[in-house]
């Protein structure tokens, strides 16, 4: 970290199509090779079919997926008196929209289907819903979180 100048606060830029900051950090998270236009077309295609599906705006269906996906605490492995125990952390509200985008997009990727637009629509239409891997993994990891909470002092 350079100590030189102040440093300056990065922004996210947003999509052409939405203007919206959240569908260009799913889209950096679809990535894949360097491959920016295949990503948003995955996305927009996913978009597309969740306005069919749903009826509904789907940025308002992204949003809400994201929201219900988002962890408000995690687990962290730290060394503590020769063993690595799992300790309780809180997330910060960026840290925990990043996570909730990977475990959607990890889910999206893992479910059977034609192609990645159909996945992602699907994932996100279950997240929204309350079901899905993404929400099973948000209360895995909550789950883990509250049976370690005696940990909660090593840091």
């Amino acid at each position: 970290m350079s100590r030189r100048g102040s440093a300056e606060e990065k922004n996210a830029k947003s999509d052409p199509i939405y203007r919206n900051r959240l569908v260009n950090m799913v889209v950096n998270r679809i990535l894949k090779h360097g491959k920016k236009s295949l990503a948003y077309k995955m996305l927009y295609r996913a978009l597309k079919k969740i306005q069919k599906k749903t009826e509904k705006n789907p940025l308002s269906v992204l949003r809400q997926a994201i929201r219900r996906v988002t962890p408000n605490i995690a687990v962290k492995a730290r060394r503590a008196s020769g063993s690595t125990k799992q300790v309780p952390i809180e997330i910060g509200s960026t840290q925990g929209k990043v996570l909730a985008i990977r475990w959607l997009l990890g889910a999206s990727r893992k479910r059977p289907g034609r192609n990645m637009a159909f996945k992602l629509s699907s994932e996100l239409v279950d997240a929204t819903k309350g079901r899905g891997e993404a929400i099973r993994k948000k209360e895995e990891t909550h789950r883990m979180a509250e049976a370690n909470r005696a940990l909660a002092h090593v840091r």
